[in-house]
């Protein structure tokens, strides 16, 4: 189900406390980086936590992220949390990209599995002589400095995962190996993010469980991608784009208008932090943000 629309006197009557970090996607091309570098500087000035660029499936965009982190230490103000994975690398390899950020001042990583090569749907080997998963990441991470150390979280469930189980196990073993955040994979029903959060709680899982939040730019994409993910559309979601295949601009309104209702109740259930995929779009993160009563500058 969508959530209640919102009321911006309400949301502006705790800002103090909110606080968003953005995750930006690779440049594959010098176009697209001059897109990202947009998004980014558009951004910069409601003073996010921290900014991160994810690697492409299999790590195919690792120099461009590694280089993108590094030019955001010396041109910005903002602060990078290097996203780090465990495909197609030695730990010889991935160590050394550890210490590479460490002699340069990068004080957070975020620390994935990562896709297969074939991207998701392709069963995943661990590298030879590389990490087996999220948590021996973690754990080298931490050996290596004393990094803040951001994971992956799934309300819906891992989509290689049997049950939820297996996935609460694999979040503990990440705690347990030094994990100090997790951020989830993104949801379009609240209910499921509620009852995830009540669920690890019970099990003894106290670091924050920050919510993921999906701009819907494009309804086909998002779906079909939801569906790989695991992460389920509700029926009010789909009705809210049907007919707008050939009407980008009320694509658009109707996109911003769900993200405001989604960012609303998770705020009015008493979330203050956030974290936007932001697609490249800073315009959608940027009006949701000041709906949630953040400033340039403050």
């Amino acid at each position: 189900m969508l959530v209640q629309t919102p009321n911006k006197a309400r949301l502006d009557e705790d800002t103090r406390g909110v606080s968003v970090s953005f995750e930006f996607f690779p440049p594959h091309d010098d176009k697209m980086d001059a897109a990202l570098w947009t998004a980014i500087r558009e951004l910069e000035p409601l003073s996010p936590a921290f900014v991160s660029v994810t690697y492409g499936a299999g790590g195919s965009t690792r120099e461009r992220t590694h280089a993108t982190v590094e030019r955001l230490l010396r041109e910005t103000t903002l602060k990078p949390a290097a996203h780090l994975t465990c495909v197609a690398a030695t730990r010889a390899e991935i160590d050394e990209v550890i210490s590479g950020y460490k002699e340069i001042g990068v004080r957070h990583i975020v620390a994935l599995r990562g896709d297969p090569p074939g991207g998701i749907g392709e069963a995943y080997t661990p590298f030879p002589g590389g990490y087996e998963n999220a948590a021996d990441l973690v754990g080298g991470i931490r050996r290596i400095g004393d990094f803040e150390v951001s994971v992956s979280a799934y309300p819906e469930k891992h989509p290689e995962s049997p049950d939820i189980e297996t996935d609460f196990d694999m979040l503990k073993a990440k705690i347990d190996a030094g994990a100090t955040r997790a951020i989830t994979q993104f949801f379009f029903d609240n209910r499921v993010y509620y009852d995830y959060v009540e669920a690890a709680r019970k099990r003894g899982i106290t670091i924050p469980i920050v919510p993921g939040i999906l701009p819907v730019l494009n309804f086909k994409s998002a779906s079909g991608f939801a569906t790989k993910c695991g992460a389920g559309i509700p029926p009010a979601l789909a009705r809210a784009f049907e007919g707008l295949d050939n009407d980008a601009e009320t694509r658009r309104l109707v996109a911003a208008a769900i993200m405001a209702e989604q960012v609303s109740d998770l705020h009015d259930h008493g979330v203050r932090d956030f974290h936007f995929y932001t697609m490249n779009r800073a315009r959608f993160v940027y009006t949701i943000c000041h709906l949630l009563g953040l400033r340039p500058g403050a």
